[in-house]
């Protein structure tokens, strides 16, 4: 069998996280699934919105999507 030649993209990972026009990089928040009757309109539609990913893990997500930034 042959070994694939370059670099490839994590799947998993461009699925879940995006980097903006100017290089940070964005996720959407978690718990917007499921048990949405017992949450108020208010956090609900927070939950709708992306954030910024956490400083010590944008290296690692960076990583994962070569062709990105």
């Amino acid at each position: 069998m042959r070994r694939p030649k370059g670099i490839k993209t994590r799947k998993s990972v461009a699925k879940r996280f995006k980097i903006s026009a100017r290089g940070k990089v964005l996720r959407m928040r978690g718990g917007k699934r499921h048990l949405l009757a017992g949450k108020k309109p208010k956090r609900r539609r927070s939950l709708g919105t992306a954030v910024v990913v956490d400083p010590t893990d944008t290296y690692r997500v960076t990583q994962n999507l070569p062709f990105s930034h």
